[in-house]
């Protein structure tokens, strides 16, 4: 799940999952984002700027032009009145600043200011991108000013990231798509098996940007376990990468992108059914190919899904898989019953975001928040009217929404976090290692916010998508700019391999902020 509408992870209209980029609609996070990409919170080093331009006056009171001195002066990113590293405006009057955030596997990245990318966890198949197989920031001094950026080539920027199982696609300015990491489906899109990222010489210019399509660029990404997809320019959604259980939606088993002649023009749009285009998507990370499926939010509000059924993540009341086979895609997919009247403005792994701020989940009972064990959307009579939403809280409404394997988070409308499934990392960030949601009075008014730290609020939030356990955790671009993460070590770019979020006096403001400028911020 980058910048998303206000959290990370998801997709939507403003999606909440996987971001969209210039002239897309933002998919994984809202305040200002989340997909896997997305804009920054306010407060904390926001640009203070007088007069014309922030340019200096006869009757200013005697100040000259210099950084530090709270307004924004020529040459100047931000002014924040003071001379502080330790900030989102530095000490030189440069943005410093966490965008958007994406998780997968044990790996986080992150886009910063001016749209650099920063990936940090464990490497098993290059997928930090950084020409080696070293894993950061579970030991001290490998953050901060000292954790590369990715080369995405010369004069490139991300606008989206998103991170699959074992591989990662950045979404870039102009709509270009590159991938890096493991390519055992052909997830890269390069048409080949050969991995990259891991050998020097093979990031920036000499990595390919996926082929799309004549003249086709992209406003979105979304990367599963072993597949990818783009939400291109008109909405148009292709698919690329292990398709074992038609998670391409192209009504057949066959994986694409690996072999020469399949990307580009070769390579079929989904049929998402007449007149219909999509404004979202969600590749569905999920532990691997037998939970595999696709959703995308469609122009109309509905969500349409394909790939595995196998607990009912599709929400089609049965546990039959979609687009493996011809005749299952198009008109004949049906779209999620989310209930008399209601439509959609953000999709997840598997929940969706409804208009008026209310949640529903489906599939596996650990993420459905429902206080039981009970799966729903495997069998008939589970949806629509019949699916709860989730209880948030007396009054509460959600404004983001972001899931992950075994875990589901809400941003509500008062800025506050609640976070519930399963807890045995500290994923949930309530100190603590018991699970929420599968038990009555765990959730709603009883269900606490997550701490992170006095007056911080989260504006955007990701989740881990791995199965096992030791692989989950979570992370939240805060309102000042920066980032927390939180759950098991390693992967959280704290310096070190011990947990956070499982024992009391581990998160709010004895969570440190990853460092990701310097040794201070």
């Amino acid at each position: 799940m980058v910048g998303l509408v206000l959290g990370v992870g998801s997709c939507g209209r403003p999606p909440l999952g996987d971001a969209p980029g210039p002239g897309g609609t933002a998919p994984v996070v809202v305040v200002s984002p989340g997909n896997d990409a997305g804009g920054s919170g306010g407060g904390g080093g926001a640009p203070t700027s007088t007069g014309s331009g922030g340019a200096p006056s006869s009757d200013d009171g005697g100040t000259t032009a210099a950084c530090g001195n709270g307004r924004l002066d020529p040459g100047e990113e931000c002014d924040d009145g003071n001379s502080s590293d330790a900030d989102a405006c530095s000490s030189l009057c440069k943005e410093q600043r966490v965008s958007a955030l994406a998780i997968g596997g044990d790996r986080t990245c992150a886009i910063l200011s001016g749209g650099r990318v920063k990936c940090w966890g464990y490497v098993a198949y290059a997928e930090l991108g950084y020409g080696d197989y070293k894993s950061r920031g579970d030991a001290p001094g490998e953050m901060g000013s000292t954790l590369p950026f990715v080369d995405l080539g010369a004069g490139r920027s991300a606008v989206a990231i998103s991170l699959g199982y074992e591989h990662i696609c950045a979404l870039l300015d102009g709509g270009d798509v590159k991938c890096w990491g493991g390519n055992y489906f052909g997830e890269l899109g390069l048409g080949d098996h050969d991995d990259r990222g891991g050998t020097p010489g093979q990031m920036g210019d000499a990595l390919p940007k996926v082929d799309l399509g004549t003249d086709q660029t992209a406003v979105a990404i979304s990367a599963g376990y072993g597949h990818s997809c783009a939400l291109l320019t008109g909405g148009r959604v292709k698919c690329w990468g292990s398709n074992g259980v038609g998670e391409l939606g192209l009504g057949d088993t066959v994986d694409r992108g690996g072999a020469p002649g399949q990307m580009g023009d070769a390579l079929p749009a989904v049929d998402l059914g007449t007149g219909r285009t999509a404004v979202a998507i969600s590749a569905g990370s999920a532990s691997d190919a037998f939970y595999d499926h696709t959703c995308a939010l469609l122009d109309d509000g509905q969500i349409k899904c394909w790939g595995s059924s196998s607990g009912g993540q599709l929400g089609l009341g049965d546990t039959m898989n979609r687009g493996d086979h011809p005749g299952q895609m198009g008109d004949a997919l049906p779209a999620v019953d989310l209930g008399t009247g209601q439509t959609a403005v953000a999709v997840g792994y598997t929940c969706a975001l409804l208009f008026g701020g209310s949640v529903k989940c489906w599939g596996d009972a650990d993420v459905l928040g429902q206080g039981d064990m009970t799966s729903r959307g495997a069998s008939p009579g589970q949806m629509g009217d019949n699916l709860p939403a989730t209880d948030l809280g007396t009054g509460r409404k959600a404004v983001a929404l972001a899931s992950g394997y075994g875990t589901s988070c809400a941003l509500l409308d008062d800025r506050a976090l609640k976070c519930w499934g399963w807890n045995y990392d500290g994923q949930l960030g309530l100190g603590d290692t018991v699970n929420r949601g599968m038990k009555p009075g765990q959730m709603g008014d009883d269900l606490p916010a997550v701490d992170l730290g006095t007056g911080r609020r989260a504006a955007a939030v990701i989740l881990g998508t791995a199965a096992s356990a030791g692989d989950e955790h979570a992370c939240a671009v805060l309102d000042d700019g920066s980032a927390k993460c939180w759950g098991v070590g390693g992967p959280l770019g704290l310096g070190d391999r011990q947990g956070h979020g499982a024992q009391p006096g581990q998160m709010g403001d004895d969570l440190p902020t990853v460092k990701l400028f310097s040794d201070v911020w």
